[in-house]
């Protein structure tokens, strides 16, 4: 039986539907490789929005209770630490925090922006309020507040917040390190080892646990405006709820 000679012209037909197809199915694995790239864009944007919006939130949501006492009796004590000041006081914004809560130095910047907006208008009060889970939550808020016996609060407040990385999550003491930092400021440190280490300190710091407590606190870190338990989901929340208050007196 005679063979049949191959048509070069059919030959050559088929080269070109293969390449064609080849080329079909690599531009179709780059598209569908591009839409999982922007998909995950999109959805790495929502969580960061999402993420702002909780951060400024308290970390718990088990903090509903209904407080057990008035919160205009003990949101702001005498003795309580003032970032500023306004002599009318009519406005005042109170922040329960742990210096040790990552959630309370990812709101620190806000709250010092809010400083920076509000502080001729608005009184800014620090409460302590450090958390059982936090190893050097306590030892920090004696660190600064035996800095607060020497005028400087704000100093050692700021310095913790801007040193956390170095110390937070630790599960060992940072007695050392917190005595350092006073140093760092020029503090009288025969003082400052009196006052980090006596019971009036952890007394004072124990108040504001106190009172932060009966108020229903029991997360950080937890914002009040004049009494007023706020819950913001974002920055503008809070300029509101300022807002709102100055625009009532």
């Amino acid at each position: 039986m005679a063979s049949r000679r191959k048509n070069p012209h059919q030959s050559s037909n088929r080269s070109s539907r293969r390449a064609r197809l080849d080329a079909e199915q690599q531009a179709a694995a780059r598209a569908k490789k591009r839409n999982r790239i922007i998909t995950a864009v999109a959805a790495g944007v929502v969580l960061l929005t999402i993420g702002i919006g909780v951060v400024l939130q308290v970390r718990s949501t088990s903090g509903n209770e209904p407080p057990t006492a008035s919160a205009a009796d003990v949101t702001v004590r005498e003795d309580s630490h003032r970032l500023s000041d306004v002599p009318d006081g009519k406005v005042t914004f109170v922040e329960f925090l742990d210096f040790e809560c990552e959630a309370c130095r990812a709101a620190f910047p806000a709250v010092e922006q809010l400083r920076t907006a509000y502080g001729d208008r608005v009184s800014f009060v620090v409460r302590y309020f450090p958390l059982d889970g936090h190893f050097n939550a306590m030892r920090a808020a004696r660190a600064v507040e035996a800095a607060a016996q020497q005028d400087q609060f704000e100093a050692m407040y700021k310095k913790m917040y801007e040193t956390q990385a170095e110390w937070g999550e630790q599960q060992v003491p940072m007695d050392d390190r917190f005595r350092q930092y006073a140093q760092d400021l020029g503090l009288d440190m025969a003082q400052w080892d009196t006052d980090y280490a006596s019971d009036a300190t952890k007394a004072r710091i124990q108040a504001d646990i106190d009172d932060g407590t009966a108020m229903g606190v029991t997360s950080t870190p937890t914002f009040f405006v004049n009494g007023q338990r706020l819950e913001p989901k974002s920055y503008d929340d809070l300029t509101t709820a300022l807002d709102q208050a100055l625009d009532q007196q």
